[in-house]
């Protein structure tokens, strides 16, 4: 059950196992180790309990980016953006960033997960094997053309209120050769190419959150403690085990004890934070701090990738308002020859959606719709790194965002694929103009997509899962060279998956119960 905390009351401070985040893998290990009354979980979350309007409203998701509810993380200058600095938005709330998203729902692609089960020496990260863990999740309402899970706790919707610009999309799509599918999460994530309606965790007009599929219904359990408005600053290490952690509640610090096992589900920005303040990570970088070295693993924070995108947009003949989650349909599309799978991905937006830059330079419709088109498997790569000894600093993101001259290339071709897509006569219907790049940028496409470019917010891959010197997990997703500490988010992933990165971060979450309680 939730045990309040008033600033003067204590809980019991040891427990089995400490999840600390209950975002999409947190809220899930924590369910279903609770699932045993014999396992004594607390689970840690920075943000608070409540939601706001905009999170349940389903098409007021846009309102929580940079929110009271969002960590509003912000990178670095990034050079190859002419200079602009990207707000990294992570949810700082029960659920997490599925709190906040704009709640579709990817399974990443058969060369992702088999590309993981690769690199981890591991098949039950391959493809064939998460599927049975996708039918244990979902409870799927939708055309299904591969089996789908009807009885998991995760409800999976198709828009029951189909946008005309989102039929119209999928119709202008196939037009050009894109093979329509039934859904977005069966064959079509078996090939290079493809377009369909979304699939989305949205009822109608209500966002479900992944800590209202997972946690919600169990807030009763004895064996289950939920502490909200605790910041975790760095994993307790006695003699190579993770023992606990150091939470910040307000103005008190707190330590907790961990009879079992650590496991931390923060987010790829304060998982290696948290990591690095433990003493975990490059030890040149941590001694220049004056942090003391835990474990030298050079790979804790390297790696960090998110799918920047370029969004194109058009501006209404009529005015058509948003419906459901205001995004209903889903494009993955190869466009270099050598790509096995998808290069990039697009989704639609019922509203106008551009960079900060853009909307302060130029004129935008309000009236308008966008094709968000982004960089799938993009190959630049960043980092995160500690600002300071301080736990209180903000990191620093390097996000290096088109350091790679072929992530260029495919970003312009991505915008052009937009253009001509927008171009369709199953969309002239309905569009009186292209805004943007429109006649404000022409064919300077290079300059568009430093301007343009924005995150999809899927930050991933900073202690990613692997077998060389720069890997942080193994196959079983403990750290190297510590006990009884685990990780179990986005940041594990080898490589970012294919599309929006809810859906894999639940399948982390769930192998990794499965592993502690095998």
């Amino acid at each position: 059950m939730i045990h309040p905390l008033e600033p003067s009351e204590m809980p019991d401070q040891s427990y089995d196992v400490i999840v600390c985040g209950s975002g999409s893998s947190g809220s899930v290990v924590a369910r279903r180790l609770s699932d045993d009354p014999s396992i004594n979980v607390l689970l840690i979350e920075s943000g608070g309990m409540e939601y706001s309007d905009t999170i349940t409203h389903a098409a007021r998701w846009p309102e929580n980016i940079g929110g009271p509810q969002d960590w509003g993380f912000m990178s670095e200058p990034v050079a190859g953006l002419n200079g602009r600095a990207l707000l990294m938005s992570m949810g700082k709330v029960v659920g997490g960033s599925s709190s906040i998203n704009a709640m579709i729902w990817a399974r990443g692609h058969r060369n992702d997960w088999d590309y993981y089960a690769s690199e981890s020496g591991d098949p039950a990260w391959g493809y064939q094997a998460i599927q049975e863990h996708y039918r244990t999740i979902e409870e799927y309402r939708g055309v299904a053309d591969l089996p789908r899970g009807t009885d998991g706790p995760v409800t999976v919707f198709q828009p029951s209120q189909r946008h005309p610009i989102a039929t119209a999309l999928v119709a202008a799509a196939e037009s050009l050769g894109i093979p329509r599918f039934s859904n977005p999460n069966g064959r079509m994530m078996e090939e290079r190419s493809g377009c369909s309606l979304s699939d989305i965790r949205a009822d109608g007009e209500t966002r479900m959150t992944i800590f209202d599929s997972y946690l919600r219904p169990v807030l009763g359990r004895q064996n289950l403690t939920i502490l909200t408005g605790a910041t975790v600053e760095r994993i307790a290490i006695e003699s190579g085990r993770a023992v606990g952690v150091d939470v910040v509640e307000g103005r008190r610090r707190h330590h907790f004890r961990a009879t079992h096992q650590v496991v931390l589900s923060t987010g790829s920005i304060n998982t290696p934070r948290i990591l690095m303040q433990s003493g975990i990570g490059h030890e040149s970088e941590l001694t220049r701090l004056g942090v003391p070295i835990v474990q030298h693993l050079p790979g804790v924070g390297e790696n960090l990738q998110d799918h920047i995108c370029f969004p194109s947009i058009f501006e209404y003949r009529d005015a058509i308002e948003p419906r459901g989650n205001g995004s209903a349909a889903t494009i993955y599309t190869a466009v270099r020859s050598d790509s096995a799978s998808p290069d990039v991905m697009m989704c639609q937006g019922e509203f106008p959606i551009c960079s900060p830059e853009i909307a302060r330079q130029h004129f935008v419709p309000q009236h308008a719709w966008s094709l968000v088109a982004g960089l799938a498997q993009p190959r630049s790569r960043g980092r995160v790194r500690l600002r300071s000894s301080d736990p209180r600093e903000k990191v620093i993101l390097d996000l290096n965002a088109l350091s790679d001259p072929d992530d260029v290339k495919t970003a312009k071709a991505a915008v052009e694929l937009s253009r001509e897509i927008g171009a369709q006569a199953q969309l002239r219907e309905l569009t009186k103009r292209e805004a943007f790049p429109g006649a404000t940028y022409g064919n300077e496409l290079d300059l568009f997509i430093r301007e343009a470019a924005v995150p999809f917010w899927h930050q991933t891959c900073t202690a990613k899962m692997g077998r060389d010197e720069m890997s942080v997990v193994d196959a079983n997703l403990k750290v190297y060279g510590v006990e009884n500490l685990m990780v179990a988010d986005g940041s594990i992933f080898p490589r970012i998956p294919t599309g929006n990165t809810m859906a894999p971060c639940v399948v982390v979450g769930e192998r990794a119960a499965r592993i502690l309680t095998s």
